[in-house]
């Protein structure tokens, strides 16, 4: 018999989904591995908030408990949407209209913001960031909060987005407008991995800076070179 530590959560997980529901006796037989092992896995997964256990009653027999994913398991699991993501952010750069395409980037980075505006806690820049990290890690985005309390910044070491951002650099624009929003402060781009930096390096206003130029609309003049060069200047 295999120990703990040979099975997968991930195999476990997509092995319930598949089938509905599951006892310990079945997924033992499934995974060759014994009952205590798969409790302890499955122990692990209810914590997690990847499965839950319902108590199934079979005539005047001992109840059994059977184990099925939970919605958030089902969410991560089927959040394998690369290529339609890739043709409809495609199909939105085309637009020829430079006005309708800027008002269709802003709308899509509010609905983003509105995804997470619920789970973003802190009345100052430096605790909202800290929200946010918090909540992207949740997601398997690796991001850092540094700077100073009165200017923080926030550094994503990878692009939640690599696909896109490695067809069309103006993903980065989105990606500043939903930070901006989350904070509500402005926001510029002052590092990009696109162009070689060690990671994207988003900044808060600094004291002296004016709100045209770290605005939510990247049309000004002021945006910096990394925003410029990322597409974020032409929304």
């Amino acid at each position: 018999m295999s120990t703990p530590t040979e099975i997968s959560d991930g195999r476990l997980v997509e092995l319930i989904r598949s089938r509905q529901s599951m006892s310990i006796a079945e997924v033992g037989e499934a995974c060759g591995v014994t009952a205590t092992a798969v409790r302890q896995r499955l122990t692990r997964l209810m914590e997690q908030g990847l499965v839950e256990r319902a108590t199934h009653r079979q005539g005047r027999g001992r109840p059994e408990h059977r184990y099925s994913v939970t919605e958030r398991a089902r969410r991560q699991a089927g959040n394998n949407y690369a290529d339609l993501a890739v043709v409809l952010w495609t199909e939105l750069r085309q637009v020829k209209n430079d006005e309708v395409r800027r008002g269709l980037l802003e709308r899509v980075a509010t609905q983003l913001t509105e995804m997470y505006r619920g789970q973003i806690q802190g009345a100052t820049s430096w605790d909202r960031l800290e929200s946010l990290q918090s909540v992207l890690a949740e997601r398997r985005v690796p991001v850092e909060v540094g700077g100073s309390r009165d200017q923080p910044v926030l550094r994503v070491h990878d692009c939640p987005y690599p696909e896109l951002a490695a067809r069309d650099r103006g993903i980065c624009s989105m990606e500043r407008m939903m930070i901006a929003d989350l904070l509500d402060t402005p926001v510029r781009l002052a590092q990009c991995r696109l162009d070689g930096d060690t990671c994207c390096q988003f900044e808060t206003k600094r004291p002296s800076d004016t709100i045209t130029g770290l605005s939510r609309d990247a049309t000004t003049p002021e945006a910096t070179p990394a925003e410029a060069s990322c597409g974020c200047q032409h929304g």
